[in-house]
């Protein structure tokens, strides 16, 4: 069984007022023991060696992406797992995305982590239209997309979530003009024939089981709502054996996300 987890850890993991975070979320990944782990918001994670040093205390071995923009987001494997090719998505993303193909005893798996554009519908649109036509060149049965899409899914009522919300956060998950509720990433991205694990894996379960934000940690940008994603292809969906929002004790405060973690039998 492949562990996947993806979890945005806020500015680095690290906070002036709160300078012990990042060892939390250590202490959080080193509990989960993914095998393959998407993390985003790796502020400051390219320099001074952060990233290595992260790796290395959690025992995986990193693949970043930088931003041009935003926070560098990475793909770290667990060995025994082999990398047989990785690299960053050359597209101008707010953030930036990552592509990594590990090998398995029944094909390689290709995982894409990222983090969409956090104000713009209409960016996040673009940005998912770049992923899907890196899918389609992977050609790879086995794929996964994951990471913090800043986005709400098409299956369900979000009016009244929103209406809670200040205006200035609001205002990220709404059409322009219009003022309908923005969904279009998500679903151009299940138009691709991609499967959303968590509702799949969960058929039934209350919708807040499936809120990644927000934590203790979390603020007035956030309702209870769900903007961290697992979406794999039918072939890999096929094999998902569990799927779970991680919460409780030291990951309500390790960040303003909750990790989402999957179990995959590969």
């Amino acid at each position: 069984m492949l562990r996947l987890m993806t979890w945005n850890i806020r500015t680095g993991g690290r906070d002036r007022d709160d300078p012990d975070r990042l060892d939390r979320v250590v202490q959080v990944i080193e509990e989960q023991a993914p095998d393959v782990l998407a993390l985003q918001e790796l502020r400051g994670f390219d320099r001074h060696g952060l990233m290595a040093d992260v790796a290395g205390r959690v025992g995986m071995t990193p693949h970043l992406a930088r931003s041009c923009f935003g926070q560098p987001v990475a793909v770290l494997v667990r060995p025994p797992y082999r990398v047989v090719d990785a690299g960053p998505l050359r597209r101008p993303f707010h953030h930036a995305a990552a592509r990594v193909v590990v090998d398995t005893s029944v094909g390689p798996l290709t995982v894409f982590g990222t983090h969409l554009h956090p104000y713009s519908g209409g960016r996040r649109r673009m940005e998912v239209d770049w992923l899907v036509a890196a899918m389609r060149r992977a050609r790879s049965p086995l794929t996964v997309l994951t990471g913090d899409l800043n986005s709400l899914d098409p299956t369900g009522d979000h009016t009244a979530r929103l209406a809670g919300m200040p205006m200035l956060y609001r205002r990220r998950h709404l059409r322009r003009g219009g003022g309908a509720v923005d969904t279009r990433a998500i679903a151009r991205l299940l138009a691709a024939d991609l499967v959303d694990l968590w509702p799949a894996v969960n058929a039934g379960a209350p919708e807040a089981d499936g809120h990644t934000v927000p934590t203790r940690l979390g603020g007035a940008e956030f309702a209870g709502m769900r903007l961290d994603y697992l979406l794999g292809t039918r072939a890999l969906a096929a094999r998902v054996r569990d799927c779970r929002v991680v919460r409780g004790a030291t990951v309500d405060t390790a960040s303003d996300h909750y990790p989402l973690l999957a179990t995959i039998d590969l």
